[in-house]
């Protein structure tokens, strides 16, 4: 702030000195003046003038940190330190503008609150009539054709479901309902609904599940798994098998995905849980919407669990699991 300010009365100092030397340069060429009375009283000018500036400072810079604070808090109460006209006039507008802008965000947020009700109620809408399409398709008696409406019916599904759980996941922290949870249970549930793709892609799962007890919250861990399984049976080759396993390791339960797929290039990987990244080597994949793993991501941040992920071109894919020890889970939590 001091740089800042001296910067700002730059000029008023370049004067102030200019007139001291224009004075000791007359007082020099003039012999009728006394150098060193004049000498002296420039001396003295400048200690006057150092002391106007501290003072004037410490006036001045008042309003401005008050200024930088109101920038982090937002809140136009700070601003009570206006002096002089010039700072009035800056706090008469800011005080305006916020106002407005109050207003503009508080009817935008109204506005995106309705629109989440409506997509959230057309959601569960939709639902109902997908729920008789299956019905329906449980009674064609053709195997192929039942196998292909149900894998299609699955896939709007599966995009439905995450769209709901994305205009959840603002308000996760008010849904989490935290109880032990059976690992193998939740898994099962999950491959028994991906059956019908798993089945038409000839994709099988093998489990491993050394632990298979964790505490966390059921519908959002569920929502996590569906996420791994689905985008583990997309990449994964026909005829091909994925390794679920499950161990404890320093305290901590671990999940592992590890499926035999095209792998992600080195490059991506850094970027496979960004907003909307599908890939730089597959680009063309308009199926992709790279928003799986980021919803996956910031669920699992919620619950405290940290997602990973390991990769190898032409080799496969491991997405990992890691679930906070029961204590930390406490400390956290403040359950």
């Amino acid at each position: 702030m001091i740089r800042a300010f001296l910067t700002e009365r730059r000029s008023w100092i370049l004067f102030f000195m200019s007139l001291q030397v224009l004075l000791l340069f007359i007082a020099y060429v003039d012999v009728s003046l006394s150098f060193t009375s004049i000498l002296y009283y420039s001396f003295l000018a400048t200690l006057v003038f150092i002391g106007f500036l501290f003072i004037r400072y410490h006036r001045e810079t008042r309003f401005y940190r008050r200024l930088e604070e109101w920038e982090q808090q937002f809140d136009i109460s700070g601003l009570d330190a206006a002096r002089s006209p010039f700072e009035r006039i800056v706090e008469t507008h800011l005080s305006s503008q916020t106002t407005r802008l109050k207003q503009i965000a508080s009817r935008n947020m109204t506005l995106l609150e309705q629109e989440k009700d409506e997509l959230m109620s057309w959601i569960h809408e939709v639902k109902t009539p997908l729920t008789a399409m299956q019905l329906m398709i449980d009674r064609v008696d053709d195997d192929a054709l039942r196998a292909s409406l149900t894998y299609e019916w699955l896939r709007i599904h599966l995009l439905l479901d995450q769209q709901l759980y994305q205009k959840r996941l603002p308000f996760i922290e008010t849904d989490l309902f935290i109880e032990q949870l059976d690992l193998r249970k939740l898994l099962v549930a999950e491959i028994r609904m991906l059956q019908a793709w798993c089945i038409q892609k000839g994709v099988g799962f093998e489990l491993e599940l050394e632990a298979d007890e964790v505490l966390s919250d059921a519908k959002w861990l569920a929502f996590i798994l569906r996420q791994l399984l689905t985008n583990a049976v997309k990449y994964s080759p026909p005829a091909s098998e994925i390794l679920i396993r499950s161990y404890e390791r320093d305290g901590h339960i671990k999940l592992e995905v590890k499926d035999n797929g095209r792998g992600i290039d080195p490059k991506d990987l850094p970027r496979v849980f960004d907003k909307g990244f599908t890939s730089t080597t597959s680009h063309h994949d308009s199926a992709a919407t790279g928003m799986g793993l980021y919803l996956a991501q910031n669920a699992a941040r919620s619950l405290h669990i940290r997602i990973e992920a390991q990769s190898e071109l032409d080799v496969g894919s491991t997405f990992g699991l890691t679930f906070p020890r029961r204590n930390e889970f406490h400390r956290l939590t403040g359950m």
